[in-house]
């Protein structure tokens, strides 16, 4: 019989934190979600409201909370640059402090907790593709520092609680992601563009869209997270959950105007600040030590992301920031 759990979801609200919340609520656990929707918002979790087991707090992380948990799911921090180089002292703060809060907790309950890194802790990589190993090619003073320097603190934070007080850690470097609940105005480039495209606006690509992304469907990425937090062997990361294949960013536009039967034209803007050239996760590890990878292909995963951006009202929707 499975053990039904105390599970604390923070950023649940968000569009990976509410399909994780969703997927628990639905293996019986108790879930709580906490969220300060900056970034997020209620509708994500609202089907989830009347279920008995789910539980919805707002609570920014940069601040301590007193809960009774058995396992944490650390995904709170804005992750597009639009959104997280709005307030970069917030970013840095809602990384550091948010592990230091939710690892305090961890320690206090005795409670597995799982830390949401991110691939933005290779930077602009010189390795390629990016394996656990790779140490990284980040800039600590760029407009990108906020996020990638958070990040990176915060699983040196993790791995010291690991280390000097035996808590349970899992960390796991997240690749970019996509599927049915992203915000429209969250500033990702698939959501840019599937929303420039169902409104037959320009396209717009930043540089000559040669660079490379590897986009993971949320149902994998979110099966990855819960297959490291579950996994019994002592494996605590840091371990890329991704989907290899690569792509560059002209590929992407052209198959989001092939699929939305768009009429947008592609347009070329300056290359943001210290964006990465290619991007591409090794995941030998996650093969091995998880028996874990994707099994949806990029095809596959935009069309159900298109149907759902088609099933929305995007005037429900509120830019987060100016800057998406």
């Amino acid at each position: 019989m499975a053990i039904k759990k105390r599970v604390l979801i923070t950023g649940g609200a968000g569009f990976l934190g509410s399909f994780l919340c969703e997927s628990m609520v639905e293996r019986g656990h108790d879930v709580i979600c906490l969220d300060n929707f900056f970034t997020s918002q209620k509708v994500n979790v609202q089907h989830l409201l009347s279920h008995s087991n789910f539980e919805l707090v707002r609570h920014d992380v940069t601040m301590p909370i007193w809960l009774e948990v058995d396992e944490i799911y650390n995904l709170a921090c804005p992750a597009a640059p639009g959104h997280y180089q709005f307030n970069p002292i917030k970013t840095l703060k809602t990384s550091v402090l948010g592990a230091i809060h939710v690892l305090g907790m961890a320690k206090r309950c005795r409670a597995r907790v799982l830390q949401a890194s991110t691939s933005e802790v290779y930077g602009d990589p010189r390795e390629h593709p990016q394996t656990e190993s790779y140490r990284g090619s980040v800039n600590p003073v760029g407009p990108r520092a906020c996020y990638d320097e958070g990040k990176r603190a915060a699983e040196t934070l993790f791995m010291d609680y690991h280390r000097c007080h035996d808590i349970d850690i899992r960390i796991v470097r997240i690749f970019n992601t996509y599927g049915p609940r992203m915000h429209p105005f969250d500033g990702r480039v698939v959501s840019n563009f599937i929303r420039q495209a169902l409104q037959h606006e320009p396209i717009t690509i930043f540089g000559d869209g040669s660079q490379t992304r590897s986009f993971c469907y949320r149902d994998d990425l979110v099966r990855g997270l819960i297959t490291m937090m579950e996994n019994t062997e002592s494996f605590c990361g840091p371990v890329n959950i991704g989907n290899p294949g690569e792509f560059t960013i002209l590929e992407l536009a052209e198959k989001i105007i092939e699929i939305t039967d768009s009429r947008s034209e592609i347009v070329h803007e300056e290359l943001p600040t210290d964006d990465p050239v290619r991007r591409q996760p090794d995941i030998s590890l996650a093969q091995e030590k998880l028996g874990w990878e994707p099994t949806i292909d990029l095809a596959t995963g935009l069309a159900e992301t298109v149907k759902w951006f088609r099933s929305i009202n995007m005037s429900d929707y509120r830019p987060p920031t100016p800057n998406y």
